[in-house]
């Protein structure tokens, strides 16, 4: 029986592999000898030790044999699908190659396996999880090509980049990615990744880090607006998952202030800056910081504007993990809880 009777769509649940070796049959040569031997190549992973009992899981989802938290369906399924009465889980994974600062074609061949994997190994276990394609932004023409490919898949419902600090993907040399995403009426989501940074690149303590990383999705959605990926794509919509959402507030005043003494500068952008947040732009609720006074939280909600722009996730299963039943506080009314646990996703994506 459920934990709660409504009905949830989870925007943020990571499916693990047990190895980068489970995408060697869905990768060409030359790339599968590159992964296949013994010391093949390995995907970066973050320099921190794991200040907690479960590393970066949650502990109960740590699995015996060193195997991957996330990497279980069935244990998946018992601890947060069929509890949460979870109608539509987004995968996000954490295996993003537009990370790699080097051999971009090696990059896509490994994008194009992952997607082909997830496929065949989450996809088909249950129907309520839908994917995200997974590209290598470094040819954005070979992206394309592969968010078209993939796209063929109704189960697929967004593109998933990582939230870079060493490049700007609103950059028009990305903006065939973007193209590609709004034909194929598909939602772009930026999520942290293993090279996300501070604006002082990696600093002493994981607890610095983790603090400090929405600095990234602020500078990625600053540099979407400034070089016109919304004026230029009127129809995409774009994810920022597990950015937290309480800095939008300021950032739209700040970013309007700008815009009106400066947008000379950036003549193509023709609307607000705040405008095209409320009408482009969805944030996740994990993680969400919790004020000593809740009212304080429910306020920064309404400076939004619009109560369509929060969207429920877990992010399953981490150790920062958000049960449904309990990522809002109670000032939030139940019909809006129930509209950020549901509806807003489910339009969104349209699920």
């Amino acid at each position: 029986m459920s934990k709660i009777s409504p009905p949830v769509i989870d925007t943020d649940v990571h499916e693990m592999y047990l190895s980068i070796k489970d995408l060697v049959p869905y990768l060409d040569e030359p790339w599968r000898s590159r992964v296949a031997v013994a010391d093949g190549w390995k995907p970066q992973s973050l320099p921190y030790s794991w200040p907690l009992i479960g590393g970066v899981a949650r502990a109960d989802a740590a699995l015996p044999n060193g195997k991957p938290a996330g990497s279980d369906y069935q244990i998946m399924k018992t601890q947060h699908l069929d509890p949460n009465n979870i109608e539509a889980a987004v995968l996000t994974g954490l295996f993003y190659p537009t990370e790699m600062k080097v051999q971009p074609q090696f990059a896509s061949g490994l994008a194009r396996a992952y997607n082909d994997w997830t496929k065949a190994t989450w996809l088909s276990k249950d129907s309520r999880f839908k994917g995200s394609i997974c590209i290598a932004a470094q040819e954005p023409h070979v992206a394309a090509e592969e968010i078209d490919r993939v796209a063929e898949d109704p189960r697929y419902v967004q593109v998933i980049l990582p939230a870079l600090t060493h490049d700007v993907l609103g950059r028009e040399f990305y903006h065939p990615i973007f193209d590609a995403a709004q034909r194929n009426n598909l939602v772009v989501a930026f999520h942290q990744g293993y090279s996300t940074q501070t604006a002082v690149g990696l600093p002493p303590y994981y607890i610095e880090w983790h603090t400090a990383i929405p600095q990234a999705w602020q500078c990625q959605l600053v540099g979407l607006i400034a070089h016109g990926v919304f004026d230029k794509y009127p129809g995409l919509r774009v994810a920022l998952i597990e950015s937290s959402w309480t800095w939008l507030p300021s950032l739209m005043w700040r970013f309007d202030h700008n815009y009106r003494s400066l947008r000379r500068e950036i003549p193509w952008v023709k609307r607000m800056p705040s405008e095209l947040i409320r009408e482009n732009v969805r944030v996740s609720t994990q993680p969400m910081e919790f004020p000593d006074n809740p009212e304080h939280l429910f306020q920064l909600f309404e400076m939004i504007g619009t109560d369509e722009f929060l969207m429920y996730s877990s992010d399953y299963p981490h150790w920062d993990y958000d049960d449904p039943g309990r990522a809002l506080p109670a000032i939030f009314p139940k019909d809006l809880r129930h509209k950020i646990n549901y509806e807003n996703a489910k339009k969104l994506y349209g699920i």
